[in-house]
């Protein structure tokens, strides 16, 4: 088989960049997006050196509608077929719906559900003909819950959940499958993206990059559809779908409200 060319958003840090060091790994040829160029170098050169494998660079903002577009078009005019997509860009914000600027909720709609959906529009025809290939989109255990407080973040996330499912078993039996990784409380700059500072809970029950993206990698090779790392996150994940849906509402807006001091 020939060797995988694997595109992974949101590759400078974070999950992203564990991704794509599981991925490199493998021997697979990278390309990394994202918006900081610095980073994504510094990381693809170490890729470079620990596996020895080719790592493009092409920093875009995903917050641009423009952008999966041109990604796509350079690739399409390189004649660089994406094997594996790694949906993994996305960010959140802390506040009630209307506390929040409209405009950055709406950004917030682009990069983790406008963007996402259009990359996968483009990228999984090519997949389908070849017989070959995946998609692993990256949610959040936000996904299975209403979460007031960050109403648009997980509404984003249900979406990608929902979204992917469907799109798994559509696809059953072209070769090309689909992956959602839920992950919890993960240490990474998401909260420093949401503008607020992790409250001692979720310090102590967040996982790390390094522990979830191997899970998150591991279930994409195995054709899982859903992958919730940690014990206590497919606990959380199982529970909210028996729990009351009010009660689950009122946890929700309780925890978002308190879990950031």
């Amino acid at each position: 088989m020939s060797v995988e060319t694997v595109l992974v958003t949101g590759a400078s840090s974070g999950i992203g960049r564990e991704l794509a060091r599981c991925f490199a790994a493998e021997g697979c040829r990278m390309i990394l997006v994202a918006r900081k160029r610095q980073a994504l170098e510094s990381l693809a050169e170490e890729l470079r050196g620990a596996s020895k494998t080719h790592s493009e660079v092409l920093p875009a903002d995903l917050a641009e509608p423009a952008a999966p577009a041109r990604i796509f078009g350079h690739l399409e005019s390189q004649g660089t077929r994406v094997d594996v997509l790694v949906n993994n860009a996305g960010f959140g914000a802390r506040g009630t719906f209307a506390q929040l600027s409209l405009e950055r909720q709406l950004e917030m709609v682009q990069v983790n559900v406008t963007a996402l959906t259009r990359l996968t529009g483009l990228f999984l025809p090519g997949m389908i003909a070849r017989r070959r290939g995946g998609i692993l989109n990256v949610a959040s255990t936000a996904a299975f819950q209403p979460g007031p407080g960050m109403a648009i973040y997980y509404a984003t996330k249900a979406y990608v959940l929902s979204l992917s499912e469907a799109l798994g078993e559509e696809l059953i039996g072209t070769g090309v499958t689909v992956s959602t990784l839920c992950p919890g409380p993960t240490k990474t700059n998401f909260t420093a993206v949401a503008g607020e500072r992790a409250s001692r809970f979720l310090l102590r029950a967040a996982m790390s990059a390094e522990d979830v993206a191997p899970i998150g990698h591991q279930g994409f090779r195995q054709g899982r559809f859903v992958v919730v790392p940690g014990l206590r996150n497919r606990l959380l994940a199982f529970g909210t779908r028996l729990g009351p849906r009010v009660l689950v509402r009122k946890i929700d807006k309780r925890f978002n409200a308190a879990s950031y001091i």
